[in-house]
């Protein structure tokens, strides 16, 4: 396919969050860490959910699948902003800031619905317990990850191909840390009319269909557990929900805030920073959040490190 360029564009140069030479070592140093938490944090998780066979079932192959997910998401940005930070560069090549659109959006579409599809296990387990293992079955699971997997591909080229068919003026310039859709859709000089308007389509399906599943599930969940008569029992079944929601409230209200504010000018640097939170802090918190208050995750980690497990 030829790309439609005029003007032949071969780079595009990224901004970041601040020009001023005296705050970029303090934010190499913040970013590193944090992308270094992230990385390892969520191989634990990941170590410890496959090294224990007390932990094979629905909710943690989930847990697994967003935690490899979350490492590829935070990998398709931070390394290259690291790099220029590192370099005193800006720059980013054609090819590989659409490469990187490409598997930002494959990532945010597939944390999107591992999110959801969470959310639905955890609706099976406590509306419906006697049955969540018929529900739930490995082949029921393996699929719902797999159809996750192709609608994010399927979205993810498609946004990128139309992309590829729009002419760029000579302003190359991205006020962001990363090539972001709207972004680069901003700095085109032909007629965006059908990427504004495939851009909103999936920001409506394929983010608001997945947060109305989570939406239902947690209306059901609370119904059912408000019908529980003992404490001790709303609170445990509560307790296996209050991180995923947590997670949930994060990464939606960020990113959907993010992408819905077209008002905002895009020399702004107010969307690069709302950016952070569900890009890197949100896969930073996750191991955090869902093993502090989790004895078999804390088990299965102190077996692996090499503590004695009591």
């Amino acid at each position: 396919m030829e790309l439609s360029n005029d003007t032949k564009i071969s780079e595009f140069l990224l901004l970041g969050f601040s020009e001023e030479p005296e705050l970029q070592p303090f934010i190499f140093g913040f970013f590193l860490s944090m992308y270094l938490i992230t990385v390892f944090g969520n191989l634990l998780i990941i170590l410890a959910v496959s090294s224990d066979s007390h932990l094979h079932t629905p909710m943690y192959f989930f847990l697994t699948n967003l935690s490899f997910v979350d490492i590829c998401f935070t990998s398709t940005t931070m390394p290259k902003m690291l790099q220029n930070m590192r370099t005193q560069s800006k720059v980013i090549s054609f090819a590989g800031c659409i490469s990187q659109m490409y598997f930002f959006l494959l990532c945010a579409l597939l944390d999107d619905f591992v999110l959801s599809v969470m959310a639905y296990d955890r609706f099976v387990a406590i509306c419906h317990p006697l049955r969540y293992t018929v529900i739930m079955n490995p082949q029921i699971c393996g699929l719902l990850v797999l159809v996750s997997w192709i609608i994010s591909v399927l979205n993810s080229m498609t946004q990128s191909l139309m992309v590829l068919q729009l002419s760029f003026c000579t302003d190359m310039e991205i006020h962001h840390f990363f090539c972001e859709l709207n972004q680069i859709v901003g700095n085109a000089c032909s007629d965006t009319f059908l990427n504004d308007m495939m851009m909103y389509l999936a920001i409506v399906l394929l983010g608001g269909v997945p947060l109305s599943g989570i939406m239902y599930s947690y209306s059901k969940i609370v119904s059912t557990i408000c019908r529980i008569s003992s404490t001790q029992g709303k609170y445990k079944a509560f307790s296996t929900c209050a991180s995923h929601l947590s997670v949930v409230s994060l990464f939606y209200g960020t990113s959907l805030g993010v992408y819905l504010s077209s008002d905002a000018p895009l020399n702004s640097h107010s969307s690069a920073v709302a950016s952070v939170m569900y890009t890197v802090v949100t896969p930073m918190l996750n191991p955090f959040i869902y093993s502090l208050r989790n004895r078999d995750i804390k088990r299965a980690l102190k077996r692996i490190i090499g503590i004695p497990v009591m």
